[in-house]
């Protein structure tokens, strides 16, 4: 990832993350470096725990906001397929 125009935009804001592994956390983007992603007030989800699909999940905290589960956290950028910010979640 480098440090695009949009990416400056998402810090302060709340974002989903699409990792490579079973995992889709959403949280308010408060920092970064060239190895983490640091996020706050986030939710860490672990797909394994459901019969939901990523989508499903990814739409539902769309509609009714992020459940947070951890204070903070760093994300490593080596697992990250996707972000975006809550807002653009299409619902």
């Amino acid at each position: 990832m480098s440090d695009a125009p949009y990416f400056d935009e998402l810090i302060g804001k709340t974002i989903v993350v699409d990792l490579s592994s079973l995992y889709v956390i959403a949280g308010t983007l408060i920092g970064q470096d060239q190895h983490y992603l640091v996020l706050e007030d986030a939710d860490v989800h672990d797909l394994r725990d459901t019969t939901t699909t990523r989508e499903l999940y990814v739409h539902e905290m769309g509609m009714h906001g992020v459940a947070a589960n951890r204070k903070r956290i760093l994300v490593s950028r080596t697992e990250v397929v996707s972000l975006s910010s809550l807002d653009d979640i299409i619902r």
